[in-house]
């Protein structure tokens, strides 16, 4: 079996060649970090009042960590472009690959959709009063989402070289945001605005144990999520094997302080009033500079940032998604078209297209007959489902995967592995549950439902067909 596998990771390898390796370690960490810090999660973890950082913590321990180990471990092993595509794919088989490529490819399309309600709702605040509007225009948000799509689709094209430049940009757009989310609590402390302030108090929850499960799930596997993302550009790395890990370790304290000590600055300004959750960070940081003169600039300038984030988190989504495709077409489990490299840029232009289009297509659709912050629960909750299958899949290789590849896990990264998994069924369970008021919690349920069961039907039939024409060629040529 080693030996097999050895000659399979040496297929992919090969198809590697062409690819560029622009991304060094530093591209790396700050890709980890835009990629994984968005703007939404703190407003859902204040959600949980007090006893925020308790459930923070609950994740980080049984979610967190493991994610990480695993995601070092099986990089390690078998450091491919495609990354969790070829670990599923060889820990279990084509068809458990594929559909956990299917399902992140969709988690990415659906929050590429998302892009142009961020974008929109930062714009809006950026502006102050006078964009209010935009936050609740469908025509506005279509705009600013073909918009977006466009441009990522330009700079797919160009490929990483300047990718990562994009990426390298949002990374230190957000620390500078999020630095000034921390810190201005103690900001207005020291001016007398704030009576008192403590980040880091552990409180019982006070609201019901169904409740704080639902919010503690989408904290792990929504907020907390992300590592392994980077490993499906391993072949457009240096040294792959080494520094995927290695960003990992440098980057996950950085992201928990800023989930953590951000969650707690959106609380100590919005406390019980109503939490923009598409729009947290700049919500917070308008209240919180409201005494300053110059709050208006100093508040759109940090929003901007926020804005600057989001579309390098965008990008990197867009990459992602245009690479699974083109994995899956070196198997041939679809068309070689979605392989065919740009000339001059090695990048996949077709599959490029084909993830612009759907997308536009999912970002539009997605709010048809629903407001914007339904609407942005639907997609979320629809995305934390196709991430939930991935992750449950993942986890499950040290577990049960092939032996040449949970041999050399040892016995706390099978029992951190098992604690991901349960976490990841759990988040699955938990996405039918909307954490807003919606017209009809039974409809939004079921669209939830219908959505997952209807995007893997899909994804099982292009695999058969997949197969099918796979094995039509093999015949005619044999």
């Amino acid at each position: 079996m080693t030996s097999e596998l050895n000659r399979a990771e040496r297929a992919v390898e090969e198809h590697s060649v062409a690819l560029k390796k622009p991304l060094g370690l530093r591209d790396l960490v700050l890709t980890q970090i835009v990629f994984i810090v968005g703007s939404s999660w703190v407003g859902t973890a204040a959600k949980l009042g007090p006893s925020h950082l308790f459930f923070w913590l609950l994740a980080i321990l049984l979610f967190y960590i493991p994610q990480a180990a695993v995601v070092i471990y099986l990089n390690r092993l078998m450091p491919l472009e495609g990354g969790i595509y070829q670990w599923a794919k060889f820990a279990f088989n084509e068809f458990v690959g594929f559909i956990v490529a299917w399902n992140l490819w969709l988690l990415s399309i659906m929050v590429i959709a998302l892009g142009g309600m961020f974008i929109t709702t930062n714009l809006s605040y950026a502006i102050g009063e006078a964009g209010g509007w935009m936050r609740d225009s469908k025509w506005c948000v279509a705009f600013i989402s073909c918009a977006l799509v466009s441009g990522l689709g330009w700079s797919g094209v160009r490929g990483l070289a300047l990718g990562k430049w994009l990426h390298n940009i949002g990374g230190f757009a957000m620390l500078l945001a999020y630095a000034a989310l921390i810190v201005l609590p103690f900001v207005m402390m020291a001016r007398g605005n704030l009576s008192t302030y403590r980040p880091l108090q552990i409180a019982a929850p006070t609201m019901s144990i169904f409740y704080c499960v639902n919010i503690f799930t989408k904290l792990a596997v929504g907020a907390l999520s992300g590592f392994e993302y980077v490993g499906i550009l391993a072949g457009e790395t240096h040294a792959p094997a080494r520094n995927i890990g290695r960003s990992v370790i440098i980057a996950a304290p950085i992201i928990v302080l800023m989930f953590v000590l951000g969650t707690s600055s959106v609380l100590a300004f919005i406390g019980d009033n109503q939490i923009d959750l598409i729009g947290p960070v700049p919500q917070t940081l308008r209240l919180g500079l409201h005494s300053f003169r110059i709050a208006g600039t100093i508040a759109s300038v940090a929003i901007v940032l926020m804005t600057v984030r989001s579309i390098s988190s965008m990008s990197i989504h867009f990459t992602g998604s245009s690479r699974l495709p083109m994995v899956a077409g070196w198997d041939h489990l679809l068309p070689a078209w979605f392989s065919r490299l740009h000339a001059r840029y090695k990048t996949p232009i077709n599959s490029i297209a084909f993830v612009g289009a759907i997308t536009l297509v999912i970002a539009i659709s997605s709010q048809i007959g629903a407001g914007m912050q339904e609407a942005f629960q639907l997609v979320d909750n629809a995305a934390n489902v196709f991430y939930g299958i991935v992750y449950a899949v993942m986890f499950a290789i040290p577990i049960m995967g092939a032996a040449a590849i949970r041999a050399r896990a040892r016995t706390w990264l099978r029992l951190a592995a098992i604690c991901g998994f349960v976490v990841s069924l759990l988040a699955i369970f938990f996405t039918i549950y909307p954490i807003i008021d919606v017209p009809s919690p039974l409809i939004f349920a079921t669209k939830i439902v219908a959505v997952t069961l209807t995007a893997n039907a899909i994804g099982a039939a292009i695999f058969a067909l997949g197969q099918r024409q796979r094995v039509a060629q093999q015949n005619s040529t044999a």
